[in-house]
């Protein structure tokens, strides 16, 4: 839970069991191929990096960011609304919390 808001963040392994049973949630994101090692290791991803995402995302929304392959890259929270990360060509989309190579 975070002490903010005592709302619950998502963990690596967490977000794999969800990847796993609800491939239709809209709670990811989908990055190029080309920058996934950079998110993977807990960089952020940045609009123009993103592929694939939900409409329904909503700025604060916990993220899980996967690869073109639905491999589980990085959990985080939305910085912008998922139409914004669409149309947006700069800025931050998705605040990494943690990447999967610290778990």
């Amino acid at each position: 839970m975070r002490p903010t808001d005592g709302l619950f963040s998502l963990s690596i392994a967490g977000a794999k069991r969800i990847a796993e049973k609800a491939c239709s949630a809209k709670c990811f994101v989908k990055v190029r191929t080309d920058v996934s090692r950079f998110v993977f290791d807990g960089g952020d991803v940045f609009a123009a990096h993103v592929v694939q995402t939900s409409s329904e995302i909503r700025p604060k929304d916990e993220i899980i960011a996967v690869d073109d392959k639905d491999k589980v890259l990085a959990v985080g929270r939305a910085i912008l609304s998922g139409e914004e990360m669409k149309v947006f060509k700069r800025g931050v989309a998705v605040k990494i919390r943690r990447g999967c190579v610290e778990s």
